[in-house]
């Protein structure tokens, strides 16, 4: 039995050509062999990045209830 996976399916994406070219350059000489495998990584560390950033800006309730809390002991609320 075969067992598919999401990693074996792929999409085209058209980028302009002048950064096609440019990417092509960036690209000679390192270890990436296509212009899709480099697109495909900088686009995977674009969204952990971003990824990571909405992790550590999200308050859980414990911490808002805290920053009440110390601002009802300095008397800012009521």
């Amino acid at each position: 039995m075969k067992k598919e996976t999401d990693d074996k399916k792929y999409t085209t994406i058209s980028i302009p050509t002048p950064l096609a070219e440019k990417i092509k350059k960036r690209i000679e000489g390192t270890g990436f062999t296509s212009l899709s495998s480099y697109v495909t990584y900088v686009l995977r560390e674009v969204l952990s990045g971003i990824e990571e950033e909405e992790r550590e800006e999200a308050f859980s309730k414990e911490d808002e209830e805290k920053v009440k809390e110390r601002l009802r002991a300095l008397g800012y609320l009521d």
